[in-house]
């Protein structure tokens, strides 16, 4: 029995796909549609595995099905190709990103068209082409133009192996998500994009769209939107009072004591009032060491020291209550500063106990010479609200009472927090602002778009934090579009995240010179009906993704309010190891 070719057969037809645009989606917008979208993929050197395989397999074969219902199909895929995977591999080899990129894109590509997946490749997009990128660079100036993007400074998590200030999402365990390197603290002017104006449009289109349940969870938990109270606590030495959220201000009678952030600027402000300032000193130095994540930790020591000379007033009691600094208080979440009520919760109470403070029961239930009581319960020690036991109606008699003392009122806040949009690196897009002395920020004109990446030689990162850009006076040196005097352009780039915030309205026209896609082509195809990837994008990546289509949608140039009508998640592919199988741990298994 001779044995099946299968090399030649599949060959033979991938040639008849490709010379007939089997696969191609067609311009005739009368017919019924189908947007298929998966995650382009990161081209690295190594190629695709068999994680690819899987991932892409399931809308394949969607795909071929609808075709064959008579669907106009669009399948498309691309490159999501800057980013510090391709930049550390240029350095290490000594080759410029670029013919790295264009490698690895060609290494992809062959093997995508190898398997026989059905994409439109007339649509192909690579987020490093500058017919990309200008269009990023369009719709960050749009963000930049309607008070969505504004600088900071604040502390930042650097990874001093990348040379490169990270964002929370990607360095979340205290290690940087691209090499595993415990990341450090610095001090930073960092670009933001203010996404949290977005938070409640986040959640409310989440009720209009088909997400696995355990996707729209973790979209919930990541934007965190919590409801609770404000509440002003006046400081006895100064004309001073300490802002506090609570979601329990139902507790407050229970409050014996406060902790702000080390880097809290009331520290600073009166400074000369405190006594032990040297010991604040040292120890917000020492903080400076430690990684967030170190910080936040729950199963630690408790660390901290008392303020002399700064003294919280309870607004509800009136009683006089120490103020200590500690380091698991961060200048970046809610106020810098918390109210602390030991007896019912965990942290609070072991800090009591090491540092000698009251602890009050103001929740029956437990027994707070043993443990804090966590749990709910009829409240006591607590003045008005003695009695209640509903958790509800203790809330609400607590926001009257501070209403009525006019120290708190009620509030909302978020877990998620403003998005760093910015890499000290070369490999990313150029982030099209001019810094003029006389006009402060400027945008670069939309007719000056693409800002074009500088063709270097040394593209290495310094390490003193600063784009290796920085560096090429040529690029730095400009007249400012305002004035016409001297001025400076910005060296950071984009995160990699900013080129697959947008990728899936491209598809739909991505030979478009005029806009990033027409109106016409857009009202065609999206929102995209079926989107499937990974679960570890369905916060970052699709939160990121939502926010950027919501946007435009407000501006009025995308047709819909969601990008996606529906999200599946394929699971993990684990490597020989018993690890997930991925790039970075080395453990990939060629397909």
């Amino acid at each position: 029995m001779s044995r099946y070719d299968f090399s030649s057969v599949e060959a033979k037809w991938q040639k008849y796909w490709d010379e007939h645009d089997t696969f191609k989606a067609s311009d005739d917008h009368s017919k019924k549609k189908f947007y298929a979208l998966v995650e382009f993929p990161y081209p690295s050197g190594h190629g695709m595995h068999v994680g690819h395989i899987k991932a892409y397999s399931g809308l394949e074969v969607v795909s071929r099905k609808r075709r064959l219902e008579g669907y106009n199909v669009l399948f498309p895929i691309g490159f999501d190709a800057y980013g510090l995977p391709t930049e550390n591999t240029a350095i290490k080899e000594n080759i410029h990103p670029r013919i790295v990129t264009d490698r690895n894109i060609e290494k992809f590509t062959n093997q995508l068209r190898t398997v026989g997946f059905s994409f439109d490749w007339s649509r192909v997009v690579d987020t490093t082409e500058e017919s990309y990128y200008k269009w990023t660079q369009w719709i960050f100036l749009k963000m930049f133009e309607k008070g969505l993007v504004f600088r900071d400074k604040t502390s930042v998590n650097y990874c001093p192996s990348c040379k490169v200030v990270l964002s929370n999402e990607d360095s979340q365990g205290g290690k940087c998500d691209v090499c595993h390197s415990d990341i450090i603290q610095k001090t930073k002017e960092v670009w933001y994009l203010r996404i949290t104006e977005y938070a409640d449009k986040l959640l409310e289109g989440l009720e209009t769209v088909d997400y696995l349940p355990n996707v729209k969870l973790q979209q919930q938990n990541w934007i965190g939107k919590s409801t609770g109270a404000f509440v002003d606590f006046k400081i006895k030495e100064q004309d001073e009072k300490l802002r506090i959220y609570t979601t329990r201000p139902d507790t407050l009678y229970g409050v014996t004591f406060m902790v702000i952030a080390p880097e809290h600027p009331i520290i600073q402000k009166y400074r000369d009032s405190i006594a032990n300032i040297a010991a604040l000193d040292d120890y917000k130095a020492e903080c400076a060491k430690k990684s967030e994540f170190e910080r936040t930790q729950l199963v630690k020591d408790k660390t901290g020291v008392k303020i002399e000379g700064l003294t919280a007033i309870n607004p509800i009691t009136g009683k006089e209550i120490p103020v200590y600094i500690s380091d698991y208080v961060m200048m970046g979440y809610g106020t810098g500063a918390i109210m602390a009520v030991p007896a019912h919760d965990t942290r609070d109470y072991d800090f009591a106990k090491k540092f000698g403070i009251d602890i009050i029961e103001v929740i029956k239930g437990g027994d707070i010479t043993k443990e804090a009581y966590t749990g709910e319960g009829e409240l006591v020690n607590s003045g008005e609200l003695n009695g209640l036991s509903n958790k509800k109606d203790a809330i609400n008699k607590a926001l009257e009472i501070l209403e009525k003392l006019g120290c708190g009122e009620k509030g909302v806040q978020y877990k998620m927090k403003d998005w760093a949009f910015n890499r000290q690196r070369y490999w990313g897009e150029p982030i099209p602002i001019v810094h003029c002395d006389t006009c402060g920020m400027v945008a670069v004109p939309y007719e000056e778009l693409p800002l074009r990446l500088p063709e270097v030689e040394n593209f290495e990162p310094g390490t003193d934090g600063e784009s290796p850009l920085a560096k090429i006076d040529s690029f730095v040196k400009c007249k400012c579009p305002k004035c016409g005097r001297d001025a400076r352009r910005e060296t950071d780039t984009m995160p990699q995240w900013a080129g697959s915030s947008w990728y899936f309205l491209r598809y739909c026209d991505p030979k478009n010179d005029n806009e990033f896609a027409s109106q016409e082509t857009l009202k065609y195809w999206m929102p995209v009906d079926w989107y499937n990837g990974g679960m570890e994008h369905v916060t970052r990546h699709m939160i990121y993704s939502r926010f950027w289509h919501k946007f435009l949608y407000d501006l009025g140039l995308v047709p819909t309010a969601e990008p996606y009508a529906k999200r599946t998640a394929q699971g993990l592919i684990l490597g020989p190891d018993g690890e997930k199988m991925s790039k970075s741990r080395g453990n990939v298994i060629d397909p």
